[in-house]
């Protein structure tokens, strides 16, 4: 019955959406400059004016020859795409000959733009101020869409909480980095995961923060201004750096000023705790800050927080400050990594793994869904239109439901298992339905931090080739001692897991302070072990982020990380499997165990680490099996 349900949602879905929009994904860059140019009218390089003066260089694109009022769509960004290129410039062209204003604007202290950089760029007040200003131009209808995907859609999130009575309707895609905390998940814009940071933002900050950015002269008049951003795009030429070799310097905190960098963002962060105060003080939404604007989510299950952007979608559905906007959110979940929703289509490989047919009419649902709230066509994007659309792999289809998780997943408990041998691949792990007895003997391991676990796939993104996202086969690591394998028996029938995958261990260890690391995959009958999903907590973080408390040596404690998320099939045969271990390196930066300050020292120390699974010290996951 759910898949006959589901078939005639998404036949209702594709019924419903406008037509395709032209594909310039074959088009050569000067081939779309010469499209654009008999589409649109443009301006560049106008300095649109803050509440402090300070100016954010923008280009307008208007459909030419013509004089409105049209709807818009601003699309905001720290890099460098004063002259529109690859998708920026498809979403452009699509959207002038669709009949809207298309914008793109520098985020603040970037490029052509005034002031000091901040990631996000001041959402809750130079966003508010750019729907200001673009609802009182002579060509607005008063209506504007934001678009965009990764820091294109991350600045939107707490813009959305100001309820600007410009901003109509948001299209947020793998928008993760752009939440503080929400719900279950305080990861500070993907700063870190368990209270462990995230190395990606290493990388990035290295190419984006430049504080001692080249800047035009200021006074300069529009059309020299204009004139100059032709040839001059103030591009800073950094030294390259081989991150795989530069991660794993000690200590982390001069992972930047090592490289010769003046101090920046990275070393503010660094500094900081995960319930440090000072993460309010930026752009980074909150949930308690409230939601006003009805939002078409695209996420990924190979992206780096497709948690946090789960729960999310819940808590904008639940908000209850604006009723049209709570009851007007709706998610497409892809398997795909970070952004990678234009290379949906015919056999789709993620990583390692085969997704089958993926196709989904990316751009005919935006569209529609902005005909919808720009200019009033309510047939564009109908109520019908399910709430979640999302991709099931291993069944290798596209599903629907009302609501995250789908109503009729129930929570299946699995416990790990051993007579005290899980080490490896080759040891005597179990995931098992059947809880243990009293007595059942620890698995232990020795974790090193001068010899982590290597990251091999997942959810990832945007880290200097650290890590490649996808769906890759974890054999490798489930081959090291320090790695606790738990693995089912072989199914007798497909078994669905969609919503929210939940880990509770009882550990000890030697150390006043480690991690542990869980990791979720999907066995094939040959033997091939596919990751879905990981998470890790940092132990001194187990009683919440605002307390931390080091760990005395025998002592028991339970170890409760933030859920993974994901839907998968297990196909008859396959097993299930849960891997356990403290590391996951270079993906999160390794705990070296002394319990001090982390980031700041040079030395580990081994420390002895067990996972209990003996009565009432039981250990397991939970998973939500769809019926």
């Amino acid at each position: 019955m759910k898949r006959v349900a589901t078939m005639i949602a998404l036949a209702a879905m594709v019924a419903s959406v406008p037509a395709r929009a032209q594909d310039y994904s074959k088009y050569s860059e000067e081939a779309l400059a010469r499209e654009l140019a008999t589409l649109a009218d443009s301006e560049t390089a106008l300095l649109v004016p803050m509440r402090d003066g300070v100016g954010l260089s923008t280009n307008i694109y208007r459909p030419k020859g013509k004089k409105g009022p049209f709807p818009t769509i601003l699309w905001k960004t720290p890099y460098n795409e004063h002259v529109p290129q690859g998708g920026t410039l498809q979403s452009l062209l699509k959207a002038v000959k669709r009949g809207y204003v298309f914008i793109v604007q520098n985020e603040r202290g970037r490029y052509f733009s005034e002031g000091k950089f901040q990631i996000l760029g001041y959402p809750q007040t130079d966003g508010y101020d750019a729907l200001t200003w673009i609802a009182k131009q002579p060509w607005s209808n008063g209506k504007v869409g934001t678009l965009g995907c990764s820091s294109s859609a991350e600045w939107q999130l707490a813009l959305a909480a100001q309820n600007h009575p410009a901003h109509a309707a948001m299209v947020p895609m793998a928008a993760g980095a752009g939440i503080g905390k929400v719900g279950r998940f305080q990861e500070q814009g993907n700063w870190y995961r368990g209270g462990v940071p995230r190395t990606l933002f290493f990388a990035w900050l290295y190419g984006v923060d430049n504080p001692l950015r080249a800047q035009l002269p200021s006074g300069l008049d529009p059309k020299t201004r204009a004139y100059i951003t032709q040839y001059n795009d103030l591009t800073a030429k950094k030294p390259k750096v081989e991150w795989s070799k530069r991660i794993k310097s000690l200590p982390v905190d001069q992972m930047l000023s090592g490289l010769g960098e003046p101090r920046q963002t990275f070393d503010e962060l660094i500094e900081r705790t995960p319930a440090d105060p000072a993460w309010r003080e930026g752009g980074l939404y909150h949930d308690d800050m409230g939601w006003g604007v009805p939002a078409l989510w695209f996420n990924s299950w190979y992206d780096v927080s497709i948690g946090p952007n789960m729960e999310l979608f819940n808590h904008a559905r639940a908000a209850g400050t604006d009723k049209e906007a709570s009851a007007n959110q709706y998610v497409v979940v892809a398997p795909s990594t970070h952004c990678g929703y234009s290379r949906l289509g015919p056999d789709t490989v993620i990583g390692e793994r085969e997704m089958g047919d993926t196709s989904f009419d990316v751009d005919g649902a935006i569209f529609g869904w902005f005909d919808r709230w720009l200019k009033g066509d309510v047939r564009a994007f109908p109520d019908s239109t399910p709430h979640v659309r999302y991709f099931t792999m291993g069944e290798n289809e596209w599903n629907a439901a009302a609501q995250w998780p789908p109503r009729d997943a129930k929570t299946v408990r699995m416990y790990l298992r051993s007579s005290g041998r899980a080490n490896s691949i080759y040891g005597d792990g179990k995931l098992s339905l059947q809880a243990p007895p009293a007595g059942e003997a620890a698995d232990r391991y020795i974790y090193d931090p001068m010899n982590p676990v290597q990251t091999i796939g997942g959810g990832d993104c945007c880290n200097g080739g650290m890590v490649i996202p996808g769906a890759y086969d974890q054999r490798v690591i489930e081959a090291r001692d320090d790695v606790l394998v738990y693995t089912s028996d072989p199914l007798e029938s497909d078994m669905e897991v969609t919503g929210f995958v939940d880990a509770v261990l009882k550990v000890q260890s030697s150390a006043r302070d480690t991690d542990f690391a869980v990791k979720l995959v999907d066995v094939a009958p040959d033997g091939t072990a596919y990751i879905l999903g990981d998470t890790i907590l940092r132990a001194r973080y187990r009683n919440g982020f605002d307390r931390p408390e080091m760990m005395q040596s025998g002592q028991v404690y339970t170890i409760k990380p933030t859920p993974m998320t994901t839907s998968n099939t297990f196909k008859k045969g396959h097993r299930i499997r849960v891997e356990v271990t403290s590391s996951n390196f270079p993906k999160f930066v390794r705990n070296l165990n002394t319990g001090g300050a982390n980031e700041t020292e040079t030395v580990g120390v081994a420390a002895n680490n067990a996972i209990l699974h003996d009565g009432d010290n039981a250990s397991y996951i939970e998973l939500p099996v769809v019926r």
